[in-house]
C-alpha cells in the first residue's frame, strides 16, 4: 500500500497499491519511479516534435518503450490507451495517432504531476 493513502486515492494515473505489491514495496517504487518520471520528460516532447514530423513510425518506438513499463506503475485505461496509439503508430496511421496522442498527452503530464506529488511526499 502507498506509505501515502490519500495520495494513492486521489491518483487517476498512477496505480500506487498495485504498483508497490508488484515492484516489492514502498521503498523499492520510490527507487523506480523516477525512471519513469525521466522517460516521460525525455519522450513526451520527442513524440511531440516526432509526430509534427509526419514521424509515426519514430514515435510508435518511444511509445512502445513506455507501453511496456505503464502497466508496473499506472491504471489500466492509460496503458490501454499508450497501446493502442503504439499500435497506429505502427501501422502508419498519423492521423490517428496524432489525434490520439493530442488526448494522450495531458494524461501523461498529469501522470508526472502525480509522480512528482508522491516523490515529494
Amino acid at each position: 500500500m502507498s506509505d501515502n493513502p490519500s495520495m494513492a486515492q486521489q491518483a487517476t494515473h498512477l496505480d500506487l497499491v498495485s504498483a508497490a505489491e508488484r515492484v516489492g514495496g514502498n521503498e523499492a517504487l520510490r527507487e523506480m519511479l523516477p525512471m519513469l518520471q525521466e522517460m516521460l520528460e525525455r519522450d513526451a516532447p520527442v513524440i511531440d516534435v516526432l509526430l509534427a514530423q509526419g514521424d509515426a513510425p519514430g514515435a510508435g518506438k518511444l511509445l512502445h518503450s513506455l507501453k511496456g513499463c505503464m502497466p508496473i506503475f499506472c491504471h489500466e485505461p492509460l496503458c490501454n490507451g499508450v497501446a493502442a496509439l503504439e499500435l497506429q503508430a505502427k501501422s502508419g496511421q498519423l492521423d490517428a495517432v496524432r489525434s490520439g496522442y493530442a488526448t494522450l498527452r495531458p494524461q501523461l503530464l498529469a501522470l508526472q504531476h502525480e509522480i512528482s506529488a508522491y516523490m515529494g511526499a
